[in-house]
């Protein structure tokens, strides 16, 4: 029988966030239910919010999750009752013209649960990617599940479905970054971060974040940086000279830009070395327009790339990075600045704004 558990929604554009009774159905053919025990706040939920990824409201917010499943449809074999997962919203199809062309990474036709969870009142939800976990139970595909190690804490594991492996993925599956190249990162918030960390992972020699706030480039430092520039009032001059001073006249040979702004993409395009790599990363508005000279756009060479959710596989990459959280080689728990309730997700979306945290979670 159908469950009715509290969610957080948000129900018309930049209205504060409502925790209220949500009904979970059944699970259908290939669905699971997923106890959610911890789902970290992310920007995209603010998005959403605000009216920045679509407008088919209400949306029931959350994506960032780990928990314990408790329940499965007919035909499920991927997972089973009592499996530790973290929530992903990449569930390739395997069958759509990328799947087919071995780029499953790209999959155009991600699995989502076959049922909508909905209001008491029987409004429809939609659910923040595909998942919607700020609610005590979710309803998703079994192929949006995968199984990691539960040594690893829920409000750790849980951050490896969005935030962390979008950045960790920019620096290693979009970037590509290799032993001994240098790496500099726009941006030192929880993508920034993570793309910092997965540099290191990488091997990079030379790890530079940019910031506006000094204490967020302290911070910095922790997850590998070896360079810090605070931008504040800097010129885009001033902050392509600065970083090619480090990285020997020439530029990084991989730039990453956290932050999604025009100015900030700029910066990344003329502070990488000839034939360099921008990523992408950071999420511009939809309203944003970039204007560069084409002339160097042709003959800077390189590379211009976007990273969608880190270029994850997440049944490859999710298991691996808690492997390596767990061998102390990847410092995932330093990213939770905080543990809250679901009644604190309004004043933590607050908190984004503020730059105070890399990641608020709630736990269940």
């Amino acid at each position: 029988m159908p469950y009715t558990v509290k969610g957080a929604i948000a129900r018309t554009e930049g209205a504060e966030v409502e925790i209220v009774d949500v009904v979970v159905p059944d699970p259908g053919p290939g669905d699971v239910i997923v106890d959610v025990e911890a789902c970290g706040v992310c920007h995209t939920d603010l998005s959403y919010r605000d009216g920045g990824i679509n407008d088919e409201f209400p949306f029931l917010l959350g994506h960032e999750a780990a928990g314990r499943v408790s329940a499965v449809g007919e035909g499920v074999t991927h997972v089973a009752v009592g499996d530790y997962v973290v929530l992903n919203w990449r569930a390739v199809c395997g069958e759509c013209r990328a799947c087919k062309r071995g780029e499953l990474k790209y999959c155009f036709a991600t699995h989502n649960a076959s049922k909508k969870m909905t209001l008491t009142d029987g409004t429809e939800l939609t659910p923040a990617l595909g998942i919607g976990a700020f609610i005590e139970k979710t309803i998703v595909h079994e192929r949006q599940c995968t199984k990691v190690d539960p040594q690893a804490a829920p409000e750790v594991a849980g951050l490896l479905g969005c935030g962390v492996m979008a950045g960790i993925g920019a620096a290693i599956n979009t970037g590509e970054v290799k032993r001994g190249e240098s790496v500099a990162v726009i941006g030192c918030g929880g993508v920034g971060n993570a793309a910092i960390a997965g540099a290191k992972l990488a091997g990079a020699s030379r790890i530079i974040a940019l910031d506006v706030v000094d204490a967020k480039l302290e911070g910095a430092k922790e997850f590998g940086a070896t360079d810090t520039i605070n931008t504040k009032g800097l010129s885009e001059e001033e902050v392509v000279s600065a970083v090619q001073e480090l990285t020997g006249g020439f530029g990084a040979d991989v730039v990453i830009d956290a932050v999604g702004r025009p100015e900030t993409y700029r910066q990344a395009f003329y502070a990488r070395d000839l034939a360099g790599r921008v990523v992408l990363v950071g999420v511009p508005h939809p309203k944003a327009e970039l204007t560069l000279p084409f002339l160097d756009v042709f003959g800077r060479g390189g590379s211009l790339k976007s990273s969608w959710y880190g270029d994850c596989l997440p049944e490859r990459d999710f298991p691996m990075l808690v492997d390596l959280y767990l061998q102390g080689r990847l410092p995932l728990d330093r990213f939770v600045t905080e543990t809250i309730s679901a009644d604190q997700i309004e004043a933590a979306f607050g908190k984004i704004h503020d730059g105070t945290v890399l990641r608020s979670v709630v736990k269940y």
